[in-house]
């Protein structure tokens, strides 16, 4: 019987080259296959991550996905690509999948995953969290002893926003993007906006933290987030 190719599913960490880990670093130099998503136009923000580390030869399989897609994931696109990186997992080549921040949190990585897992051999190597980075970016500790840690998507509905985070001891509001004038105003109701900070593009070139006044709504990007804590530090 011959030998099937793995699939790995690498986090890549949530923007700086320098923050994918060791294991996955080593992986993707490895393998003669590199797949990554990608807007429907242009570049790549998982392929600019991993740009230093890539070695020369490798084939690579840009993923166009539309985000704006009333119907998202896109499942033609998904399984278009799934089928291309079977076609190398059969033929006995590795394939890597990069992913934005971890795999499995929020990843589109879990699209691929499931299409393939059943007929071959899956890695998974963790990486850093874009929520992670924010936090350090932030110089604010997410949670502490019995805190309650709850990670609500800015996408949500006002009310069931405001029910999250009036239930929670800490937050990390993320999705942000068109949705950051509804956070602010929810926040704002429940008297919060002075224990939320604001950070988007954490560990980027662009990086830039503001108090939630200060930032124009019609600009907060995708890669953006809240977090909030209800005693304001976690320490305390």
């Amino acid at each position: 019987m011959t030998a099937t190719g793995t699939f790995y599913g690498l986090g890549v960490g949530p923007g700086d080259p320098d923050l994918i880990t060791v294991k996955a670093l080593k992986t993707l130099r490895a393998v003669p296959v590199v797949a990554y998503p990608a807007p429907s136009d242009g570049d790549s923000l998982a392929r600019s991550i991993v740009a230093p580390h890539m070695t020369e030869g490798q084939i690579e399989i840009a993923i166009r996905i539309p985000i704006m897609a009333q119907s998202f994931p896109d499942r033609d696109v998904y399984d278009r690509a799934a089928a291309e990186i079977a076609g190398h997992l059969a033929a006995g080549r590795d394939v890597a999948a990069i992913c934005e921040g971890d795999p499995f949190f929020y990843g589109s990585f879990m699209y691929l995953f499931e299409r393939v897992v059943a007929d071959y051999p899956v890695e998974v190597v963790p990486g850093v969290s874009s929520i992670m980075a924010c936090s350090a970016a932030l110089g604010a500790p997410l949670a502490a002893r019995n805190d309650v840690l709850c990670i609500i998507p800015a996408p949500l509905e006002e009310a069931e926003l405001k029910s999250r985070l009036e239930r929670t001891d800490a937050a990390a509001i993320i999705k942000i993007g068109r949705h950051f004038a509804k956070v602010r105003r929810v926040l704002g109701r429940l008297g919060m906006t002075g224990r939320a900070r604001y950070v988007e593009h954490a560990t980027m070139t662009s990086q830039r933290i503001m108090a939630l006044d200060e930032v124009d709504e019609a600009s907060a990007p995708y890669f953006s987030m809240v977090l909030v804590h209800q005693r304001g530090e976690a320490w305390r």
